[in-house]
């Protein structure tokens, strides 16, 4: 499994489109096989989830996402979790453990969009 987290430094970013780089982890029999630091290819829509996928990610962490974010992950095959926040290195360990929580995505989106996103 290929596992891309949103960062900002070394925690866990707010907002999986807005960060600059994610962190990629190759996970083979619940040990790191592999680490790399992928630079984003910026915000658009639709772009993320194609960039990951071809990237061969199956699973992404973040604090927030929009929902259509959410859905277009989806419909490329990589499994999402939100509302991920704390130490990169301790949120893959608890990944990896199956001891990560996922909670409600930091990100809110109103009817009207992404409000509260910065969008």
């Amino acid at each position: 499994m290929r596992v891309a987290i949103a960062k900002e430094g070394n925690e866990v970013s707010g907002h999986f489109g807005h960060c600059t780089e994610y962190a990629v982890f190759d996970i083979a029999n619940k040990k790191i096989t592999k680490k790399v630091i992928l630079q984003s290819p910026g915000h658009e829509p639709g772009k993320l989830p194609v960039f990951l996928a071809g990237h061969k990610v199956t699973h992404v962490l973040a604090g927030g996402m929009g929902p259509r974010a959410v859905d277009l992950f989806c419909e490329n095959n990589i499994e999402v979790f939100l509302g991920i926040s704390g130490p990169i290195d301790e949120v893959i360990r608890d990944f990896i453990t199956g001891t990560i929580v996922s909670g409600e995505s930091s990100c809110t989106h109103g009817e009207e969009g992404h409000e509260g996103c910065g969008h």
